[in-house]
């Protein structure tokens, strides 16, 4: 064996570590076929060191999803009077912003609520803020943020005409992934947050709102292009439910190029579902 090999090993081990606890359970083209968004060109991203069933970090600068291991159905206990009693936007983020039932909050530099427009057709849902949106309290604001806006631009929209938020409103520490627990004490709040803006289209963005928000153990590269229903568990008597498009992170889709020719085909039916609601 020569002195690179184990170097090469351990990187093909952190690689792989990586996709799993990204949710990627199914093989891929190993080319990328349509090149989609070819302006984007993200620098490298470091390799971290393969590590144990008992860690949950992620390689710097992504917060694609764990494994699940269990639909993530929050007790009652979870869901103060002030989530269920919000009857705006407004009201909810100052819910948020005074919950305390959330250790992230702690060591987050800002409690990241939204971005965009909340009258818009179609609202994107991902995990939790990372390291640049905890600086400037925006979503989506990252690398992972600027692809994400030349998705929304291959299909004719950008900011204005949709709305985006997470999951968890606080940067879990060294991005690393959310814990079970923390995710939830934050769902409450993001099925409230949905409620309320009663999206056309809902796009759940990587495997941790997939699952939680549709309490489900399947992977992402399962449940991506497939239209469901969605209805919030919380905020919603009517029982109101909703369109739902689950798709690839854009953290994924750095890491992984050839998964952006399935990301383009999921771009594809939003815009469709968009133009018929219309």
């Amino acid at each position: 064996m020569t002195q690179t090999e184990p170097l090469l090993a351990e990187h093909l081990l952190a690689d792989l570590a990586w996709q799993v606890e990204a949710g990627a359970d199914e093989a891929l083209a190993e080319t990328a076929g349509l090149s989609q968004w070819v302006g984007h060109r993200a620098a490298p991203l470091p390799v971290q060191k393969a590590v144990s069933a008992s860690q949950t970090h992620t390689a710097p600068g992504f917060a694609e999803a764990p494994v699940v291991s269990q639909p993530i159905t929050p007790p009652s206990a979870f869901v103060p009077s002030s989530i269920v009693n919000a009857g705006s936007l407004a009201e909810l983020r100052e819910a948020v912003a005074h919950f305390d039932g959330c250790g992230l909050r702690q060591t987050a530099m800002n409690t990241v609520f939204a971005d965009g427009n909340p009258e818009a057709p179609v609202m994107l849902v991902g995990e939790a803020p990372g390291e640049d949106e905890d600086r400037q309290g925006r979503p989506f604001v990252g690398v992972s943020g600027q692809l994400l806006d030349q998705m929304l631009a291959g299909i004719g929209m950008d900011r204005e005409s949709v709305y985006i938020s997470n999951i968890l409103f606080w940067r879990p520490p060294g991005n690393r992934s959310p814990t079970d627990a923390e995710i939830a004490a934050c769902l409450p709040f993001a099925e409230r947050h949905i409620a309320l803006i009663k999206p056309k289209v809902l796009v759940l963005l990587g495997g941790v709102a997939a699952k939680s928000l549709l309490r489900t153990r399947d992977g992402i590269t399962k449940m991506r292009g497939r239209w469901t229903s969605y209805t919030p568990h919380v905020g919603t008597p009517s029982a109101e439910s909703f369109r739902c498009l689950p798709t690839l992170h854009p953290a994924y889709l750095l890491r992984q190029p050839a998964a952006k020719r399935l990301a383009w085909q999921d771009m594809l039916l939003i815009k469709q579902e968009v133009l018929k609601a219309n």
